[in-house]
């Protein structure tokens, strides 16, 4: 069984309830304020892991029942983040389509979200709750960590985590109140361009508080998971605050690339590749974990909920795909990529359906279930159209299934950040004129490509959309690609097209404005001093 950072203490720390706004207390005033919970390092570690286990769970009682976000605004099962995320910024694009109906589901890929949609509301009140709890841990840890190196370790984990969950508000949502202590006080609205220079400072100062690279206990983020974080922001700063940073962003990248972390090229399970270790029930143990920077952590007996690890084996099983190749009882047949995604693949001419539709590929990343599932999709409802992804299991590198008997709630963690994204970063800022070296790049994505049995590329093959697919290929289904399109201004334009983009079968432009989420209602109705985003 897996050994979790943040299963130490959870079941002495109470959940709270919906937060109405980023300034907000937990709803239990004893959560981070009872003097014992920081009498001492160990029980100041507990409180730390709550930070880090609103990101994985939803309440405290498994996976449903007593649930920390209001059930009204969304349901418990699908409030976990990596779950919101997911949905957010992968089914909005040309990487999965969901075919079920549940309330606002079908919105996100339409395009069609309004102010009181589930997910966009779920996904505010999940980042305003990892707010919240951070600013209540720092607050309240600050004294123990003047004299305890460990316990400044723990706030400077927690500014982190803050800093993370900013840059996803920023991304979202835009406009948002900037709140970094505890206060009874309705907030301003903050904009991108503050909240964007908050997190540039926290993250610079981070990286000389943070742990050494990799010396940190697995699951508990260092100093490279700053500088990488810089990187990812810096790339989006043109988004942001309207300005090109890509030196910045080379000269972070560079930083994590000489750090310890390295990419992972152990095939523990002999197939031929690395790459599909990454996302196996023992990627905590099986070299995985060298490339992991920043994860969120499941087990399926200590840690269970309806979303994390189980959502991402669970829901894209369906049609002649087998339950218990992927070490669970079922699937849930709602998951589907799209042709856009699988055409990013390079693929044999012989190796197709008959009509010139690929059903094998010269590059591992390629993990398609091809078998009675429709290339072209006619409708997106039912489970045959398009094709299935076979991505995330819940087996380990032995083919031995997880810790869950049941095969209900599985092992596999979910990386926020691995190494890979950053030599993806440092390429495209390169190819932008950053600085860094085009050699450097090309030699950067080789490496990834060379570990999937992809054919390597020369430096004049290195393009803005080269690296944008290349992104796509490495990436997908991992909770980027919303924020890659929207960069390379593909996301609501006419410029890029994919099946069912804005509700129409072969896709067509969507607003502007759709570019960012809408603060929810319940947000607005109780903090008067804001405004919604435009047009909503």
């Amino acid at each position: 069984m897996k050994k979790i950072f943040y299963l130490f203490t959870l079941s002495s720390l109470i959940l709270v309830s919906c937060h109405a706004d980023l300034d907000q207390d937990p709803t239990d005033p004893d959560l981070f304020t009872e003097i014992d919970v920081f009498k001492d390092v160990d029980s100041a570690k507990g409180a730390l892991a709550k930070i880090y286990a609103s990101l994985a769970i939803t309440g405290q009682s498994g996976p449903d029942g007593n649930p920390d976000i209001d059930p009204s605004l969304i349901d418990e099962g699908f409030s976990q983040y990596t779950r919101i995320l997911y949905t957010l910024n992968v089914c909005s694009t040309d990487e999965a389509v969901v075919g079920w109906g549940d309330p606002g589901l079908p919105n996100i890929h339409e395009m069609s979200w309004d102010i009181n949609n589930p997910w966009t509301q779920g996904m505010y009140f999940r980042l305003a709750q990892v707010v919240s709890f951070s600013n209540s841990f720092i607050e309240n840890a600050a004294d123990l960590a003047s004299s305890n190196t460990d316990a400044a370790y723990f706030v400077a984990e927690a500014r982190f985590l803050r800093a993370y969950a900013y840059l996803q508000l920023i991304d979202m949502y835009a406009n948002v109140p900037l709140v970094t202590q505890l206060t009874s006080e309705l907030p301003q609205q903050s904009n991108r361009q503050e909240i964007f220079s908050f997190i540039e400072t926290e993250l610079n100062e981070l990286s000389s508080l943070l742990a050494d690279s990799r010396s940190n206990e697995y699951g508990r983020v260092d100093k490279v998971a700053a500088w990488s974080l810089l990187s990812r922001l810096y790339l989006n700063a043109p988004v942001y605050i309207g300005s090109d940073m890509s030196s910045q962003v080379i000269a972070n990248a560079e930083k994590v690339i000489s750090s310890s972390y390295s990419l992972n090229t152990s095939d523990g399970n002999g197939n031929g590749s690395a790459y599909d270790e990454l996302f196996l029930a023992d990627n905590n143990t099986n070299g995985a974990q060298n490339e992991f920077i920043f994860v969120v952590q499941f087990d399926g007996l200590n840690s269970q909920t309806w979303g994390g690890g189980t959502f991402m084996v669970h829901a894209p099983i369906g049609g002649s795909m087998d339950p218990s190749m992927f070490g669970v009882n079922g699937g849930w047949g709602g998951l589907r990529t799209t042709k856009a995604l699988v055409d990013k693949f390079e693929y044999s001419v012989t190796a197709t359906n008959g009509d010139g539709h690929p059903t094998a590929w010269s590059d591992s990343r390629a993990m398609f279930h091809t078998d009675g599932q429709n290339y072209e999709m006619e409708k997106v409802a039912p489970f045959k159209e398009g094709y299935g992804v076979t991505k995330f299991r819940n087996v380990d590198t032995t083919g031995t299934a997880g810790s869950d008997s049941s095969g209900n709630h599985v092992d596999t963690d979910l990386s926020i950040i691995r190494l890979a994204e950053v030599y993806l970063n440092y390429a495209e800022a390169a190819v932008k004129g950053g600085g860094g070296s085009l050699a450097t790049a090309t030699d950067l994505i080789n490496q990834l490509r060379s570990r999937a049995g992809a054919p390597t590329i020369t430096s004049s093959d290195l393009t803005s959309d080269f690296v944008l697919d290349e992104r796509s290929r490495e990436l997908y289904w991992e909770g980027q690609r919303r924020s890659d399109l929207i960069r390379h201004n593909k996301f609501v334009t006419s410029d890029y097209m994919w099946p069912f983009k804005a509700g129409a079968a072969q896709g067509k432009a969507s607003d502007d404005y759709r570019r960012i989420f809408p603060i929810p209602e319940a947000v607005l109705l109780v903090n008067t001093n804001l405004t919604q985003n435009p047009n909503y």
